[in-house]
């Protein structure tokens, strides 16, 4: 019996049984440390037996199984919390489950007892590992003093061998511990051998899997350094450069074993999407009316992962954002066309749009190219023709304009379209020059945009957004329609009708204005 100042928690779960008899299932931790509701939540998470209230069809065999298998499963879980010298017993109808064969299951079980006394908690009285690069510093949970839980131990091997492969020694390893539990003075002794092995350099890219898409393409993406040294980082973004085309279900890059020259092999393991896809819907709102919107899609069109996509949509019937909007649209895209980092896009719209503020019949061209500085960081530049038919305020008039785009963007949001934390950061700048006419300007634009939650699961989220536009060199008359700013409704100032908010330029007449600056500020709860 545990001593009066002892703590006693157990917990009871029932069971359905496969003979439509109830098993009950009690866990009792028998401690006096004041965090036993972790150790029973790590216990309980660890035991097959409290799994077994999933499967329906659970028979007496099972819980006799399961409750051998418990044994080594929760003394894991005590090493796991620092306890080195803990008492397991479970019972099965009164019986040690280690005397039972589990062909000799009782029937039925009724009851199974897990009882633990963890006894004291251990220490690290030595916290070794090695050898380790220069300037590597163990994580501070692995140091004497600290609480010996064994995934201490097994986070600071596996962070030597991080540094040690950011050091170019891809295959290094554990090579040996020695562990020891000195019980009188609840201290654990532990030492970690390292075994970093050579610094080696990336050797050939071998490519497997692939169908459709080109093995020289596929090479060309990824960007592999060969003959430079072993870099995770840089395999890693290798993969991630396959991934982002889309032509890929899967990706997998596996190191091999490295040749006598100390070159290391990486063969890529690719399974490739279906090349088209086709899509189509429809969209209700009460503010833009009914939307149409389709599109076809080849994601390999000619053998090297290029993207082709083709799109229409109809929208703002019967809504209250102006008259019906059409447009058609192609874009190509072909990555690694200047190296893997920089990619080739074109893309051409023919569209009308019948605003509050102008109508407007346009064609626009452009062709350019995107880089990646890094995962988060990238840049577009490109040159692009538009040609318009446009009739607002100032009467109907006809313009045709050579486009220099150029765009920087920072996205570290979690989620591009639901963000609950991270950044956004974009910034435009498109000068432009008539074809026909003395005229030439440009067209700033900033949106930036932060993302904080809070809360139990995060579920209450804050959200900030600042805009920033500017139209310079030209005057409101001799811009492009669209390149002016109007406001009102969604993205902007809520509550006010789409587009209602311009520059006032006598009686009812409403522009576009050339400069325009804005802020939002949101809570999100999620329900």
């Amino acid at each position: 019996m545990p001593s009066a100042h002892c703590r006693v928690l157990a917990l009871g779960l029932a069971l359905a049984g496969s003979a439509a008899l109830a098993q009950e299932v009690t866990l009792t931790v028998d401690t006096t440390r004041g965090d036993v509701d972790r150790l029973r939540d790590t216990i309980e998470a660890a035991s097959l037996v409290f799994g077994l209230d999933e499967t329906e069809d659970a028979g007496p065999q099972d819980y006799v199984a399961a409750a051998r298998a418990d044994y080594r499963r929760i003394l894991t879980a005590l090493y796991s919390e620092g306890f080195y010298s803990g008492r397991i017993s479970i019972l099965v109808n009164g019986r040690e489950a280690s005397g039972l064969a589990p062909l000799d299951a009782p029937r039925p079980v009724s009851t199974v007892a897990i009882n633990v006394t963890p006894g004291p908690r251990f220490d690290f009285g030595r916290a070794e590992i090695g050898p380790l690069p220069a300037g590597t510093v163990p994580p501070e949970t692995f140091a004497p003093g600290e609480t010996a839980r064994s995934d201490a131990i097994t986070d600071a091997a596996r962070a030597a061998v991080r540094a040690w492969r950011a050091e170019g020694h891809a295959k290094a390893e554990p090579d040996g511990q020695q562990i020891v539990a000195r019980h009188p003075e609840r201290e654990l002794d532990a030492r970690v051998s390292i075994a970093p092995g050579p610094r080696l350099t990336f050797g050939p890219l071998l490519v497997e899997g692939n169908e459709a898409v080109r093995t020289e393409r596929i090479r060309a993406i990824a960007g592999l350094p060969v003959g430079t040294v072993f870099s995770p980082e840089e395999l890693d973004a290798a993969a991630n450069r396959l991934r982002r085309t889309g032509a890929f279900a899967s990706v997998a890059v596996v190191e091999e074993d490295y040749r006598s020259d100390l070159s290391m092999p990486i063969t890529a393991q690719v399974a490739e999407m279906a090349p088209r896809r086709i899509g189509a819907g429809a969209e209700v709102s009460t503010v833009d009316g009914l939307s149409f919107s389709a599109f076809w899609l080849h994601r390999n069109l000619l053998g090297g992962a290029e993207r082709f996509r083709v799109e229409g949509e109809v929208t703002g019937i019967g809504g209250q954002t102006g008259g019906v909007d059409y447009a058609l649209g192609v874009t190509f895209d072909r990555p690694a066309s200047f190296g893997p980092l920089t990619d080739l896009y074109a893309n051409a719209r023919i569209s009308r749009v019948d605003d509050p503020g102008y109508f407007i019949d346009q064609v626009n061209a452009e062709v350019g190219v995107t880089r990646r500085i890094t995962d988060e960081l990238f840049y577009e530049l490109g040159v692009g023709l538009l040609a318009a038919e446009v009739e607002d305020e100032f009467g109907a008039r006809d313009y045709a304009f050579l486009t220099f785009p150029a765009a920087l963007t920072w996205d570290t949001r979690d989620e591009p379209l639901d963000a609950t934390t991270g950044q956004y950061a974009r910034a435009e700048l498109t000068p432009f020059l008539s074809v026909e006419e003395d005229a030439y300007g440009g067209r700033l634009y900033a949106d930036a945009r932060i993302y904080r939650s809070f809360g139990a699961e995060d579920r209450l989220t804050l959200a900030a957004r600042g805009q920033l536009g500017a139209v310079f060199g030209v005057g409101a008359e001799e811009a492009p329609a669209d390149f002016l700013f109007f406001s009102g409704g969604g993205g902007s100032v809520r509550g006010q009708d789409y587009q209602s908010l311009g520059v006032d330029i006598g009686g009812d007449d409403l522009v576009g204005g050339r400069g325009y600056a804005g802020g939002q500020f949101e809570v999100r709860y999620d329900v």
